[in-house]
């Protein structure tokens, strides 16, 4: 009777050990809606009394499953949403942009205003329901939303509130023969802005807890507004920039495109119109940025949706510029540089000689080169600081980290694609005079600009952040030799404490050192670490500005794709121009992504 009770006691205590095992593999994914009883079991425990824990613990993780399949429904049905709602908003812009399809601007423009309708309502009902519901939100992620982010969405939304306001000053002259949609448009999303800078900046943190059905759904209607919004302003933005290139210098290749403005029958009636709609061109990336944050950061809270959240090892982080100037220095040099090559650039190409334009086109490349050689060199640098670097990696998965590497990756993509591209078409062709020759060195270091840039920012966004407060070290000590000299000691090291113990074992002690605390011990650990820290600011820094320039060029104008025949002449135009137009939103917003990322691998240095 007693190898029976022995035999059924071990039966039991393994099954509760692989139910304890799974329900804490459940708690560190985060989604568990409350957590699960876990008893302890132990010999002196009735059998019986060990049935009943059984069954309890059974009953929560069957509650835990219910709860999983739930998440996972709903998780479905909001995708299936965001499915949806792209694929027909891809087909209404697709069929906007040619003339001979029956879809015009006014059809894509009443679908985004019911969008962006539905949304704001949504977002309006989440705001009041949170601030009336005490239960419906009970965690924050720390690192979801961080205050420059938010800071940086306010700032690209007041740029797009601007660029709405030119728009609808711009259609009122048009408004006596055109549709009063294209009025409409601005005016809803101008309040749709509002409303969604407001919302990010205060529930971008949010775990929700209750109705994370709905949630999940209006969060990725959320999500799915921002994207179509992101395509419609690219797409308009992108025929606003293609030029359309001379063939035999007498005809224009057959691209019929429908022109942004509208009708050419319809005339403005006043005569602020062109200043007007030059201006809201020059504000279109703002408004293409601030789509994409929104997106990311309704994304995080999607991911967020009934997850629990441990803040103990969030590290508050600050912004310092502390003993970095050459980094900073540098990179303003590039950037002033930068601008002012680019301004002769844009003047030169536009002025229609020739010889200006290869001039142009000759000082881009020559200062391209210059920046990607450089940013490819410093990079090396920090992957080399990385491998001497002792601080541990970022344990445990993340929704806000996780997403930024998947962007960070996703959208080099679109760079490579263009880079790839042209060093084929430059290399099939022979790569005659020093215009090619200079694109494809710019094509070839921009593709392992790109490669070292991802592995340097991945891994910093990996690494534990270091840490400037007073050290904790912790050292082994033999308790009979520091016994005599306890006494001594702790008035040798002012603000020192130090516990001993009379065991003979070998013990751990942990000591507190000053950082004026006069000691020829290697334990305060922090200014080994100085010239390290220092060196990944300052590369931080430098790849931040040079990749700001490298956003300015191509997102307010730069098209050398196009202003370079040999992509057209070799892929034929249409081809060409998909391929740029495709490809190079998704390379603007890399480097917009990739300044993002790089402050936080600063701060985090």
């Amino acid at each position: 009777m007693r190898n029976i009770m022995d035999l059924t006691f071990g039966f039991f205590s393994c099954e509760s050990s692989k139910m304890t095992s799974e329900a804490e593999m459940a708690v560190e994914e985060g989604y568990i809606s409350s957590p699960p009883t876990l008893p302890s079991i132990r010999r002196s425990i009735h059998l019986g009394v060990q049935v009943g824990m059984r069954g309890s613990d059974i009953f929560s993780t069957s509650r835990g499953t219910v709860s999983e399949r739930g998440r996972n429904r709903s998780w479905l049905l909001s995708s299936i949403i965001t499915v949806n709602v792209l694929i027909l908003g891809i087909a209404l812009v697709s069929g906007s942009v040619f003339n001979n399809v029956k879809i015009n601007a006014i059809n894509l423009q009443i679908f985004l205003i019911v969008l962006i309708i539905l949304t704001t309502a949504w977002m309006l009902y989440y705001t009041i329901y949170t601030s009336r519901e005490d239960h419906a939100v009970l965690y924050k992620d720390s690192y979801a939303g961080p205050v420059w982010l938010r800071g940086g969405l306010v700032l690209l939304g007041l740029c797009s509130l601007i660029m709405d306001v030119f728009k609808i000053a711009n259609y009122v002259g048009y408004l006596h023969c055109d549709s009063a949609v294209k009025i409409a448009f601005p005016v809803v999303q101008a309040v749709f802005i509002l409303v969604q800078t407001y919302f990010l900046w205060l529930h971008a943190k949010d775990c929700v807890q209750l109705q994370q059905n709905i949630t999940r759904c209006g969060l990725m209607l959320t999500l799915s507004t921002n994207l179509m919004l992101w395509m419609a302003a690219v797409t308009e933005e992108s025929i606003h920039q293609t030029v359309v290139l001379p063939e035999d210098g007498n005809s224009t290749h057959s691209y019929d495109i429908r022109a942004p403005g509208g009708s050419s029958s319809c005339n403005c009636s006043h005569s602020a119109c062109a200043v007007l709609e030059k201006a809201y061109y020059y504000l279109y990336p703002f408004n293409i940025e601030y789509s994409l944050f929104a997106s990311a950061m309704a994304y995080v809270m999607w991911k967020n949706v009934g997850r629990l959240v441990d803040e103990h090892n969030h590290h508050s982080l600050h912004f310092r510029l502390k003993n970095v100037l050459v980094g900073p220095a540098v990179g303003l040099v590039m950037l002033v540089a930068g601008l002012g090559t680019f301004i002769i650039y844009e003047v030169d190409v536009v002025s229609g000689d020739p010889g200006k334009r290869d001039t142009a086109l000759m000082i881009h490349y020559v200062m391209n080169t210059v920046a990607v050689t450089l940013m490819s060199v410093s990079t090396v640098a920090g992957c080399a600081i990385y491998r001497l670097d002792q601080r541990d990696h970022v344990s445990g998965k993340n929704p806000t980290r996780s997403l930024d590497v998947g962007l960070l990756i996703g959208a080099s993509f679109g760079q490579f694609t263009i880079c790839y591209f042209t060093i084929v078409a430059v290399v099939a062709t022979g790569a005659e005079g020093h215009l090619n020759a200079l694109n494809l060195a710019v094509s070839l270091l921009t593709v392992i600009q790109l490669w070292l840039q991802n592995i340097f920012i991945i891994e910093g966004l990996h690494r534990e952040p270091f840490h400037e407060d007073i050290h904790r070290a912790s050292v082994f000590t033999n308790p009979y030799v520091l016994q005599a000299q306890a006494h001594r000691d702790i008035h040798n090291l002012p603000g020192t404490f130090m516990e001993t113990k009379t065991s003979p074992a070998l013990t751990v002690h942990s000591m507190h050192v000053a950082p004026s605390a006069p000691s020829s011990s290697p334990l305060p650990q922090r200014h080994r670490l100085t010239w390290k820290r220092r060196a990944l600011k300052e590369i931080c820094a430098f790849l931040l500005l040079c990749n700001i320039l490298l956003w300015i060029m191509p997102a307010f104008g730069a098209r050398p794709q196009f202003d370079n025949p040999i992509g057209a002449e070799f892929y034929e135009f249409t081809m060409w121009a998909a391929v740029v137009n495709i490809g190079l939103p998704f390379g603007i917003f890399y480097r917009m992504h990739s300044v993002a990322s790089l402050f936080e691998v600063f701060l985090t240095s």
